[in-house]
């Protein structure tokens, strides 16, 4: 369901300083070191947090969700899924729930959440409901059917209850890749510049990374803005690069680059492949990253039925709704362009190519997978070669979907 109006306006004068957070401040759970131990004892009862629970700690320890300050309550959880907005009026647009199948966790237990071993998070339960898994599918993902992953992944791998309440930070979770806080990202930014985020979840290639560096000379972008490349490393869907695997692409395109008008950072994100509601759920984050401008393209989120392989959402839904709430963010979207090779000019948009006649060159995933995996050369115009180096060697030392 779309969010509805409101009368809030935020035109995209240049400002003074970076943009502010979602809902005015950025939000820091993390306690000071001196507090860690007495808050560990007073616990309850410690639980495991799932891969996907994890990357919703770390983000609410850190302000990436600001303005929550915890796992959602159910009137915070019931307004989002509804309205796509928080009781306040401030637009969310996915829930950020912790999930549980114990009978015995409850209002008043203060839990101690652990991931991998690591004692990363205390929450204190202020709630505990049996959410209505169907309107929460059929109101975020527009379906309740079982082949959207993410439908799936509400039906089968969530509990059969919520739990709501504040959490307070004790350490980062370590990851096999680094991720910086908001307060970090904000502080390599240019103040008083545009800030271009882009978004994505697979290695890039050069028609990538020709969309975020075109998209810095867009006509709502100022000069000298630069632009954040802030992929999601956390669970994806089954098929997709291990995180891990996708990190060392980006660290390698980023040292071959070069490129000061780029920043890169990593987001500790699980994808929920929602569409327009990820959509919006990922400009408020980029937004709390220091970012004024979203850079989104076809299909943004989007995902296949895992029976028919048809798509769920509309080619520009996304697009679309993002461009519509974005104003209320005191955001804007940057449409990515439609790219083609061509053996005469190189990389230009669709419509020139098609205008001039021009001799387009096309490389399938499919057909890239198997370059990749038989050793074949792989044509510079449709990647660089840092980035297939690092495919080969995930290749060859067994890493699933590395292909």
């Amino acid at each position: 369901m779309a969010p509805r109006a409101t009368s809030e306006s935020t035109a995209s004068a240049a400002p003074a300083e970076l943009i502010a957070p979602h809902g005015g401040e950025l939000v820091d759970l993390m306690v000071d070191a001196g507090e860690r131990e007495e808050l560990i004892l007073s616990c309850t009862r410690s639980v495991e947090l799932s891969d996907r629970n994890a990357c919703d700690v770390e983000l609410l320890m850190v302000g990436g969700f600001s303005p929550l300050r915890g796992f959602m309550s159910r009137e915070e959880y019931e307004s989002v899924v509804r309205e796509a907005r928080l009781p306040g009026g401030a637009l969310f647009g996915l829930p950020v729930v912790m999930d549980t199948d114990s009978e015995a966790l409850g209002p008043g237990d203060r839990l101690l959440l652990t991931y991998r071993g690591q004692r990363v998070a205390v929450m204190d339960v202020t709630s505990k409901w049996r959410p209505d898994k169907a309107l929460e599918a059929r109101e975020c993902y527009g379906t309740t059917a079982l082949d959207h992953p993410a439908v799936s992944m509400i039906a089968g791998e969530r509990g059969r209850f919520y739990l709501g309440g504040p959490v307070r930070g004790l350490e980062l979770p370590v990851r096999e890749f680094p991720c910086a806080t908001p307060a970090a990202v904000r502080a390599t930014l240019p103040a008083g510049a545009d800030v271009l985020a882009f978004q994505c979840r697979n290695p890039i290639h050069r028609a990538h990374y020709e969309l975020f560096t075109r998209a810095l000379t867009a006509a709502n972008v100022r000069p000298g803005a630069v632009c954040l490349v802030h992929p999601t490393c956390g669970p994806t869907q089954d098929d997709d690069i291990p995180g891990r695997v996708r990190y060392r692409t980006y660290e390698a395109l980023a040292a071959e680059a070069a490129n000061p008008a780029l920043r890169w950072a990593y987001l500790p994100y699980s994808m929920h492949m929602a569409g327009p509601r990820e959509a919006l759920q990922h400009m408020i984050i980029r937004k709390n990253y220091g970012c004024t401008h979203f850079i989104i393209g076809r299909d943004m989120a989007g995902c296949k039925s895992t029976l028919t392989g048809e798509d769920f959402y509309g080619a520009y839904d996304a697009q679309e709704y993002a461009t519509a709430v974005a104003p209320e963010l005191g955001m804007q979207t940057v449409p990515s362009l439609n790219i083609t090779y061509t053996q005469e000019e190189g990389y230009v948009t669709a419509d020139v190519a098609e205008a001039k006649g021009l001799h387009r060159l096309n490389l399938s995933g499919t057909k890239f997978r198997k370059m990749l995996r038989s050793g074949e050369p792989i044509p510079d115009w449709f990647s660089f070669a840092s980035v297939i180096k690092v495919l080969r060697e995930a290749q060859e030392s067994g890493a699933p979907n590395s292909a």
